[in-house]
């Protein structure tokens, strides 16, 4: 029986991966579950195996913190001794956390067949060490496993095409739909005294909006006037939290309803209900198009523009001004619910589909 070995290590990466092992589980394929450690924090990783329903990892590499490139390092020659071990007929690596690429290329090296999930997204910044990993995982990857048609034609201009690349649609929208119900039933909005589409979330992770202590400012103070409208829940990231202590940051925060990171239910419940969505996450961009909330991407590019051109989300950048008008546009005039195809809950049955033809014996 073939074996899959899937490579995951920080929170975006878990709901992409959770339809994919149980689709998998159905046909009946051997699977182990490695976790590299990249985020640590329970909250940020660990709760999320309780509340997607993920077998626990059969694997834990610990990487832990430090610059891309010594997490990356650490991955690499931690996973090296796992492959040694275990030589699966194929890794599967998803999204474009260092972890995808240092999983990658350790496979690459070894010729191991690798597949990426969520392959073929693209923001078109360089500046962005998540490009530089999506970039060369899908160099890398021998089964390109894609969310869309831009994926597609990414894929085409960079001379990746054939049967290789098969779009399968967006795993994360399975575990959405599939965990929607349980959310919903925390009813984490009432519970802390908010009205149903009257307030906003708000998240900010990316290092360029948050390790330059003068754009951070300018966005929390962006988010402080949009809170005296609307209350405005700010769940911290971990790497977001010691940028508070700058007395600007500090000020404009405490207009806020700054909270610990959430789990991934409670934060759904959360943003299910909320009027606006504020952030520069690419995986709440692609939540709040699904749920039909208003979205507002707190960055110039985004590597998802389908949900811009079938979605809720509109790019604003990080100039204040233009936050604050967008943000009572949306709060008052609502785009449309649109929701793009592929995103119906089988995008998980179609990727492994995919993977079962590809380790077929040839």
């Amino acid at each position: 029986m073939p074996l899959v070995l899937h490579v995951v290590g920080a929170r975006p990466n878990f709901p992409k991966v959770a339809p994919l092992v149980a689709a998998l589980a159905r046909c009946g394929i051997s699977q182990r579950l490695v976790h590299t450690g990249q985020h640590f924090d329970e909250r940020m990783s660990g709760i999320f195996f309780e509340e997607l329903g993920l077998p626990r990892p059969d694997v834990w590499l610990g990487a832990g913190p430090g610059t891309h490139a010594e997490q990356t390092a650490r991955v690499m020659v931690a996973f090296e001794r796992v492959l040694a071990e275990a030589r699966p007929d194929l890794v599967v690596v998803p999204g474009d956390v260092n972890s995808t690429v240092a999983a990658a290329l350790v496979a690459a090296k070894a010729g191991i067949p690798l597949a990426h999930l969520e392959a073929g997204l693209r923001s078109f910044d360089r500046s962005m060490p998540e490009e530089l990993n999506r970039v060369v995982t899908d160099h890398l990857a021998d089964l390109l496993l894609t969310p869309s048609p831009d994926a597609d034609e990414n894929l085409r201009r960079e001379g990746i095409a054939g049967p290789q690349v098969v779009r399968v649609g967006n795993l994360m929208i399975d575990t959405l739909r599939a965990q929607l119900p349980r959310a919903r039933a925390l009813r984490a909005a009432s519970a802390a005294g908010l009205a149903a589409g009257r307030y906003a979330v708000a998240t900010l992770h990316r290092p360029s909006n948050v390790d330059d202590p003068a754009r951070l400012g300018r966005l929390l103070a962006a988010l402080a006037r949009i809170a005296e409208a609307v209350p405005v829940v700010f769940p911290v990231h971990p790497r977001t939290r010691p940028r508070l202590a700058d007395p600007a940051a500090a000020r404009a925060a405490s207009a806020l309803r700054v909270v610990e990171p959430l789990g991934y239910l409670e934060l759904l419940s959360l943003t299910s209900e909320a009027g606006l969505v504020l952030t520069d996450s690419g995986g709440l961009q692609e939540e709040a198009t699904a749920l039909g909330v208003p979205c507002l991407t707190l960055r110039d590019r985004t590597e998802r523009p389908i949900t811009v051109s079938e979605g809720t989300n509109e790019i604003v950048g990080t100039d204040p001004e233009r936050i604050v008008r967008a943000a009572s546009r949306a709060l008052s005039d609502p785009r449309p619910p649109r929701c793009p195809g592929l995103w119906d809950g089988h995008a998980g049955d179609r990727a492994a589909e995919a993977i079962a033809s590809f380790l077929e014996p040839r």
